[in-house]
């Protein structure tokens, strides 16, 4: 069941992305469009309910509840980044709008770029984590609470090769070619 309804959320969350750049672009109904867009996060509450409640009824936590907390923490802390993503190019490509801002591409413009990445990847592992470890006081010593700590373990990983990114763009810039050495 878990599963299913973070399939679902997914799903959900993309319909009503495009439900929402609809009334924007095409019906021209801004307040609506924003109106649709703040409904995103009740796909995470729900899915966060059913998680609680499949525990609560004695499922044992497996691979399935990790997932349902790594999705939340990444739709908490990704999901408007991803909005906005989306509502740049369907503004550009379809209505006229302005092209994206491309994020830089050379020296600490493209270091302090990587870190603000890394903040937002950072942040929804650290949101899954604390979902994981409420989860584990939740099941208590009586569970089998292995599968719940596996995908802590996970997130730590997540972040650590975010950070690996970060550093490797700010103790290797890439030099603008206009600048680089021609040797």
């Amino acid at each position: 069941m878990i599963v299913t309804l973070i399939i679902a959320c997914e799903v959900g969350f993309w319909v009503l992305l495009a439900v929402g750049l609809a009334l924007r672009y095409v019906a021209k109904m801004p307040r609506a469009s924003v109106a649709v867009l703040l409904c995103e996060p009740l796909l995470e509450l729900v899915l966060f309910v059913a998680t609680a409640i499949d525990l609560k009824n004695g499922a044992e936590p497996d691979w399935k509840h990790g997932i349902a907390a790594a999705y939340i923490g990444f739709s908490a802390a990704l999901g408007h980044r991803t909005i906005r993503w989306a509502d740049a190019r369907v503004a550009h490509r379809f209505f006229g709008g302005p092209p994206p801002v491309k994020p830089p591409r050379y020296g600490m413009a493209r270091a302090a770029h990587e870190w603000k990445t890394a903040a937002h990847w950072m942040l929804a592992a650290a949101i899954a984590m604390g979902l994981l470890q409420g989860a584990i006081w939740y099941v208590g010593d009586d569970g089998d609470i292995g599968s719940l700590r596996d995908w802590q373990g996970k997130m730590l990983f997540v972040i650590g090769i975010n950070v690996i990114i970060a550093t490797s763009y700010t103790l290797w810039p890439k030099r603008h070619p206009a600048t680089s050495d021609t040797r």
